[in-house]
């Protein structure tokens, strides 16, 4: 985390990827990348919860290395244990010469304070974009810490 948000300054956060190794197999729409660096941006604004983040990614094909960009804007809302989210993306393709533009909507309900399930459908809106996704999923903290806090 770069910059913690307070009051009505938004956290702005830095992030890189490093991979060691990575599988021959594409990812889906944005290609497999070697290194990758993302600045994050999350604020709360009249009840919604708005993440905005930019990408840049090295992708490589046989010895060939390509720079790709994206950037990603979700907004979510919450509704008593449901929360509401919707996500419009881009990325470049540059062994495409073309570009992946897609939106995603998803619903997660609050089972306990520490587990959630979510399910959603991400929608592509170009010829070269993954046309339908349908994922389901959970996310599960675990009630005591693993390992001491220094």
């Amino acid at each position: 985390m770069l910059v913690p948000g307070k009051g009505k300054s938004p956290t702005i956060s830095l992030s890189y990827f490093r991979r060691l190794y990575a599988s021959p197999a594409p990812e889906v729409d944005l290609g497999t990348f070697r290194q990758n660096g993302m600045v994050l941006i999350s604020d709360d604004l009249w009840g919604f919860h708005f993440d905005g983040n930019a990408i840049i990614s090295e992708q490589a094909e046989s010895k060939v290395r390509r720079v790709q960009y994206g950037q990603t804007l979700s907004i979510s809302h919450p509704l008593r244990k449901f929360t509401i989210s919707g996500e419009i993306w881009h990325f470049s393709q540059p062994f495409l010469n073309s570009n992946a533009v897609g939106n995603l909507w998803a619903l997660a309900y609050t089972l306990r304070n520490n587990l959630v399930v979510d399910a959603g459908f991400n929608r592509g809106l170009t010829n070269t974009s993954t046309q339908w996704e349908a994922f389901l999923g959970f996310t599960y903290l675990l009630p005591h810490r693993i390992w001491k806090e220094h």
